[in-house]
């Protein structure tokens, strides 16, 4: 299965770690950025073709991109598409730059999503709805977290602005389309993009007009202990520690 990596922006949050460097090619490991791990465990998992979506600082990228290949020569394929609005439209903008792709089962990954082989497997394997979104669990969710509500295991609603007393979860930034899925994303995103004033939205917004129309989107659930994000510096100092403990320890596959 196809998987496209939004890779496009620069990570300001990040800052002073992303002033002349992309997000996606912070080390999390000595000589591992977050985009090689991210290629890895898609490669580790069967994935069978990746298609990085790039902005700043784009020739870096590749450039990293080509020594990945030297390096771990990977079984999957991988490309890339350049977005040139990354600086003027939020991640709907990537997502919209690369509908060609969405022509049939494909994956989506955030960027500065980071997360272990087992759970690229679960996804793959779990998971019988047009839509199906990765969710993880938590005791309390804070303003950043992109909240969830569900129906058992049906998506509701997704964003950052739920009411805390309809939040189940929050979606990890991982997701997979089958059957009419891919198209019914593809075009409602199409849609949304004839509004000038939604290319500053977040293509999650899509997910969630799509699981307020009907019973589209499923839900998979992801323990804390196999993923991690990185918006701030904070945030990339616990990833390091993270991926230290699932290449000391890995965790076991659970689909």
């Amino acid at each position: 299965m196809k998987t496209i990596i939004l890779s496009a922006g620069q990570g300001k949050r990040l800052s002073p770690l992303t002033d002349n460097l992309p997000k996606c090619l912070l080390e999390v490991q000595p000589s591992v950025t977050i985009l090689e791990w991210q290629m890895m465990q898609l490669d580790a998992a069967g994935v069978s073709e990746i298609v990085i979506v790039t902005g700043f600082e784009a020739q870096r990228v590749e450039d990293a991109i080509a020594n990945f290949r030297k390096t771990y020569a990977p079984k999957c394929t991988i490309r890339t598409l350049y977005n040139p609005f990354y600086k003027v439209a939020d991640n709907i903008g990537s997502v919209w730059l690369a509908k060609e792709e969405m022509d049939g089962p494909f994956m989506i990954l955030n960027g500065d999503t980071l997360l272990t082989t087992q759970t690229v497997t679960r996804l793959l394997n779990q998971g019988d709805m047009p839509i199906t979104l990765t969710i993880a669990q938590k005791d309390q969710y804070d303003s950043d977290d992109m909240k969830v509500s569900l129906d058992g295991a049906q998506l509701r609603r997704v964003g950052k602005t739920l009411a805390a007393d309809i939040v189940h979860g929050e979606s990890i930034g991982f997701m997979k389309f089958s059957g009419n899925g891919s198209a019914l994303f593809r075009e409602t995103v199409e849609k949304a993009l004839h509004s000038q004033e939604n290319l500053k939205r977040w293509y999650l917004s899509i997910i969630d007009d799509i699981a307020q129309s009907g019973d589209h989107v499923g839900t998979v659930i992801a323990p804390q202990s196999e993923w991690c994000e990185v918006d701030f510096p904070v945030d990339h100092k616990k990833a390091c520690e993270k991926v230290q403990e699932w290449t000391e320890s890995p965790v076991e596959a659970i689909v």
